[in-house]
């Protein structure tokens, strides 16, 4: 699976109340609405900076701590980010992010700017910074994981396949 997008940097410890105001979790209940409000208590204008499907989320250390509720990786998903790089996750925002199909991938990010285009290839485990002409090795994302994605999460494979996948 290869992913490609331009990055949109933000910083460190990003709780789940920062993705999406916990004022909006009752009076909102559309995600598409939801998402228009992502990561506004940081910077209202965030997102206009997102391009649908093309935008790539840069992140620093500890990304998505705080609650455990799903909202904060769907409204992500739902902006049309396809992807958030960080130097680490809350645990249980991986899980939710990976249950729902959205790629999250541990690396150093410091190396990426606001506005780089990255490709990202979760197979080999590179992300290829095209705009510096550098490379970053990651983890590979695992078969069963890409399976996961792929299905746009836990529920679309269980749909598909009536059952979860081998490990």
């Amino acid at each position: 699976m290869i992913l490609e997008g331009k990055g949109i940097k933000i910083g460190d410890n990003i709780n789940t109340d920062f993705i999406i105001s916990g004022r909006y979790k009752f009076s909102i209940t559309d995600i598409n609405e939801l998402s228009k409000h992502i990561m506004e208590d940081i910077d209202p204008d965030f997102p206009k900076k997102i391009t649908p499907g093309k935008s790539i989320l840069v992140a620093g250390d500890s990304f998505g701590m705080g609650s455990s509720r799903e909202q904060a990786p769907l409204v992500i998903k739902a902006s049309g980010i396809i992807a958030v790089l960080a130097k680490s996750f809350a645990r249980i925002f991986y899980r939710n992010g990976f249950n729902i199909g959205l790629p999250l991938i541990e690396t150093n990010t410091e190396v990426i700017d606001q506005g780089d285009n990255l490709s990202i290839n979760l197979d080999k485990g590179i992300i290829n910074n095209l705009t510096k002409k550098r490379s970053i090795n990651i983890l590979p994302v695992p078969d069963f994981m890409q399976e996961i994605l792929n299905a746009g999460g836990v529920v679309g494979y269980f749909r598909k396949h009536k059952s979860l996948p081998k490990v």
